[in-house]
C-alpha cells in the first residue's frame, strides 16, 4: 500500500471512529453504548497501526535517500578529471578517514593487528580517556573506547529520538558541551512583582521587598551504557551488512530508552531530575483512573499565559492516556483531540496545542501524574559530546561484544513552566 493510500485510510478510520462516538447520546441504551465504545476502540487501534506504517514508510524513504546521496557522492569522487576533485578529495579524505578506519576496525573483529600504523594513529585520535568518563570500564581495556563517526552518531541519536521525546531538541532546550564539568543555570521568578503608583515629590521605596531573587540549577554529566551487545564474527566480517543500520538500531534504541526514562522520571539524586519529577501540581483529577475534558482545560490554564505562548508549549502523556483522551468532547460536543496531517507536516493537537507521546509516564491509575502541560523549553537537557563505542574480542571470542556510552543530565529551570495533572488517590 502506497503512502498516499495509507494516509487516506488513516483519515477514513478517524471519520468512522467519530461516527461511532457521535452515535452515543443520552438516550442510547447501555448495551448499545458499550458496543459503540468498543467499536471506536477497535477502529482507533487500526488507526494507530496505520500511523506506525506511515511513519515507517517515511523513515525508510529518508534512509533510502540518505544512502542514494552517499552513493552519488562516492561516484562523484571517483570521476576522473573532475575540475575540483583534487581539492575536494583532500578535504573529504580528512573528514571520512576516521570513519573508514573505524568500520575497518569493527569488521576485522576489533583487531588492531589488521590496521596499518597510519590507521592505528587515526583510530587513536578517537580514543576517549577513562579519566574523562570517570570510569574504568568504558570499553576496551587499553583505552576508553572510540568516538562514533559523525554519520553513525547522527544515526544513533535519530534512533534515540524514536524511543522518546525528551532527548529531542525540538521538545526541550538542548545544551551540548565537549567536557563534562558542572554547568550552572541561574533562575529567577519575578512574576509576583509589579510596579506601584508614584506620588509626586515622594522618595522611591527602597526596603528590599521588591529585589529580584535569583536561584541556581546545576547540570552535571551522568554516564549511561547499553551493556554489551554480542554479535558473530561472521556478521562483523560480512562486507554487505550496513554498519550504520546495525549499530544505530542496537545501540541507539537502548540508549534512547534509558535517556528518555531518566529525563522523564529521574529522581534527581545521582540521576537527572526528570521533567515529571520536577513539574509542579496543576490539577488533581476527581477520579482514580479517568480524566475529564474540564480537568484538562484546568491543567492548561494552571500554566501562566506567558508560557502557553511559547513555541514549545505542549502536552505530554502516555499512549494509553491518549486512547482515553480521544473520546473526550467539550460542552459543545467538539472533540478535544484533533488528528494531524502527516503529509502536510501538521501534528495532532489537543485543545489546539501539540502533544508528545511518552510511554515512560504513568498511565491512568490512582495517584499518578498522567499528564504534563507547559513550556518544555524551560527543561534543559545537557549532552556531553558524541556517543562512544567500546569493542571487546577476548571475552566473547570468537564473537564480538560492543557497548555504547553517553553522558547527559536534565533539569527543569522553572517549575512553574511545566505542570502535571495527577489522578485522585484511592
Amino acid at each position: 500500500m502506497s503512502l498516499k493510500d495509507l494516509q487516506e485510510k488513516r483519515g477514513r478510520l478517524v471519520a468512522q471512529a467519530r461516527e461511532a462516538i457521535n452515535e452515543i447520546t443520552a438516550n442510547t441504551d447501555e448495551s448499545r453504548a458499550a458496543e459503540l465504545d468498543a467499536r471506536h476502540d477497535t477502529i482507533m487501534a487500526d488507526f494507530d497501526k496505520v500511523e506506525k506504517l506511515i511513519e515507517r514508510e517515511q523513515k525508510l524513504a529518508e534512509i533510502e535517500k540518505r544512502f542514494e546521496d552517499r552513493a552519488a557522492e562516492e561516484r562523484a569522487k571517483k570521476r576522473p578529471n573532475n575540475g575540483d576533485s583534487e581539492a575536494r578529495g583532500q578535504d573529504d579524505g580528512q573528514k571520512s578517514e576516521y570513519r573508514d578506519v573505524f568500520y575497518k576496525f569493527i569488521a576485522s573483529g576489533a583487531s588492531l593487528d589488521e590496521l596499518s600504523s597510519e590507521e592505528r594513529a587515526v583510530l587513536k585520535a578517537g580514543v576517549q580517556s577513562t579519566k574523562e568518563f570517570r570510569t574504568q570500564t568504558a570499553g576496551t581495556a587499553a583505552a576508553g573506547g572510540y568516538t562514533v563517526p559523525v554519520e553513525l552518531a547522527n544515526f544513533i541519536v535519530r534512533s534515540m529520538k524514536d524511543w522518546g521525546p525528551m532527548y529531542n531538541e525540538d521538545v526541550a532546550t538542548v545544551i551540548t558541551t565537549a567536557a563534562g564539568n558542572v554547568i550552572n543555570i541561574p533562575t529567577v521568578d519575578d512574576t509576583a512583582k509589579t510596579g506601584a503608583k508614584h506620588t509626586e515629590g515622594a522618595a522611591i521605596a527602597d526596603d528590599g521587598s521588591q529585589d529580584a531573587v535569583f536561584g541556581n540549577k546545576e547540570l552535571s554529566a551522568y554516564v549511561y551504557d547499553t551493556e554489551f551487545v554480542k554479535f558473530s564474527m561472521e556478521l562483523a566480517q560480512d562486507s554487505v551488512f550496513n554498519m550504520e543500520s546495525l549499530l544505530g538500531s542496537l545501540l541507539g534504541e537502548r540508549l534512547g530508552r534509558i535517556a528518555n526514562r531518566e529525563l522523564t522520571i529521574g529522581d534527581g539524586t545521582g540521576d537527572p531530575n526528570g521533567v515529571v519529577t520536577a513539574s509542579s501540581l496543576g490539577k488533581t483529577a476527581t477520579a482514580t483512573a479517568a480524566i475529564t475534558g474540564d480537568e484538562i482545560i484546568d491543567l492548561l490554564h494552571s500554566v501562566n499565559a506567558a508560557y502557553r505562548r511559547s513555541p514549545k508549549a505542549r502536552f505530554m502523556f502516555a499512549d494509553l492516556t491518549l486512547a482515553a483522551i480521544r473520546k473526550l468532547k467539550d460542552g459543545d460536543g467538539n472533540y478535544l483531540w484533533s488528528m494531524g496531517d502527516v503529509q502536510k507536516g501538521e501534528p495532532g493537537t489537543l485543545l489546539g496545542y501539540r502533544y508528545e507521546i511518552n510511554d515512560d509516564m504513568d498511565t491512568l491509575a490512582a495517584a499518578k501524574k498522567v499528564m504534563l502541560f507547559g513550556d518544555f523549553s524551560k527543561y534543559f537537557v545537557r549532552k556531553v559530546g558524541s556517543p562512544v563505542i567500546g569493542v571487546l574480542r577476548e571475552r566473547f571470542w570468537p564473537d564480538l561484544g560492543i557497548a555504547g556510552l553517553i553522558r547527559f543530565d536534565g533539569e527543569l529551570g522553572d517549575t512553574a513552566a511545566v505542570k502535571h495533572l495527577i489522578t485522585a488517590a484511592v
